[in-house]
């Protein structure tokens, strides 16, 4: 198995240049009068962002940010069907000697820089909580024989199907911030029974009516990303400023325009491009549309009102073996940015003392 090599972000002046150029020459489309967001991102918006990336957004101030706060690393791993990967990930070890391992696992259209802000709480050592050590994307190359992981988007399709797969020999729980459940049909005759006799929360219908509203109107880029990924409009850099402005708007309560500006930059300036994040829309599209055998090891979930699917808790607890769950009144698809205090306190709360997931992995009860 290869060592890790350090990794540090050292975008090239050119491509800095080409950039600004690519900006100078950005064409816009028209818009209808009064149009708002209706049709998508609005092009005073759009024109706003591009004038801020193009003249006041400082790219090295942010890379020498990464570099200093993210300790990233690049390993060569041997995946089962595929050739070997370079992988890139980011791992901190905490301070505490029995620190819990956690893989994080992100989504589209997110990216390792989601880690930013929780990185520091999860690692942080105090007597009354626990801490973990931090891996993003492989934890067997790294030693971590057990651990438990956390995801959102794909991130939580990723590490529902690890504990399917590694559930209790070495994924022992599993914590998620976009709870999928599975929705009540008459094959579960006394639970679908429920669901007709039940009425449901203000918080309950809201999330229903948040669920209706994305299946509807906000699934447009994942129906072309996961059938032709390949002629998306990510590959043009007012396109991707687009779809990325309105991703962290629709699915968000707010982020910051140097929080977009950032995340459009890491996947423009990717090793292998923009285009490259989409196709796991293509090659796993059969998979989500069957979820595959429910996990049995210890699950955690955080509830937040604008993540994009949210259903019922307990459609949640018919099918997972449900151990912890939060539910906070703001907060969306993006908590790790958006919320990440909360975040972290509900991680915590899962593998606190008292817990039914305290101790999951042996040897290793996050305290110091």
């Amino acid at each position: 198995m290869s060592s890790e090599t350090p990794f540090q972000i050292n975008v090239p002046d050119e491509k800095l240049s080409t950039l600004r150029a690519k900006l100078e020459l950005a064409t816009f489309p028209d818009e209808l009068q009064d149009a708002g967001w209706k049709y998508g991102s609005p092009l005073v918006d759009m024109k706003r962002l591009t004038e801020r990336w193009k003249n006041q957004y400082d790219w090295r101030k942010h890379e020498k940010e990464i570099n200093e706060k993210l300790p990233m690393f690049t390993r060569n791993i041997d995946v089962d069907g595929f050739d070997t990967l370079n992988i890139h990930y980011v791992h901190k070890k905490s301070e505490t000697v029995d620190a819990i391992p956690l893989l994080f696992c992100h989504g589209w259209p997110g990216s390792f820089w989601e880690v930013m802000k929780i990185l520091p709480l999860l690692t942080a050592s105090a007597p009354e909580h626990p801490s973990f050590h931090v891996a993003h994307k492989l934890m067997i190359a790294l030693g971590y024989n057990e651990y438990v992981t956390q995801g959102g988007d794909w991130g939580c399709l990723i590490t529902r199907k690890m504990a399917s797969v590694y559930g209790g020999r070495h994924h022992k729980a599993w914590h998620t911030n976009m709870p999928v459940a599975k929705v009540p049909t008459w094959k579960s005759p006394l639970f679908f029974l429920s669901f007709l006799l039940t009425p449901w929360s203000t918080e309950e219908k809201a999330g229903i009516e948040r669920t209706k509203w994305f299946h509807a109107k906000g699934q447009g880029y994942s129906a072309q990303q996961s059938t032709q990924p390949q002629t998306s409009v990510m590959v043009s850099l007012i396109a991707l400023l687009a779809c990325l402005l309105g991703s962290t708007r629709n699915w968000s309560f707010g982020q910051t325009i140097t929080i977009v500006l950032t995340w459009i930059s890491l996947y423009w300036f990717s090793r292998a491009g923009p285009a490259a994040s989409l196709r796991i829309y293509f090659e796993l599209r059969e998979d989500c549309e069957d979820i595959g055998r429910d996990p049995t090891i210890p699950m955690g979930a955080s509830f937040f009102p604008k993540e994009l699917i949210v259903l019922p808790a307990a459609w949640l607890r018919q099918s997972n073996n449900v151990v912890s769950e939060s539910h906070h009144k703001t907060g969306g698809h993006f908590a790790a940015t958006e919320r990440p205090e909360e975040l972290v306190q509900d991680v915590r709360k899962m593998f606190a003392k008292g817990s039914p997931a305290f101790a999951i992995v042996p040897g290793r009860t996050g305290y110091a």
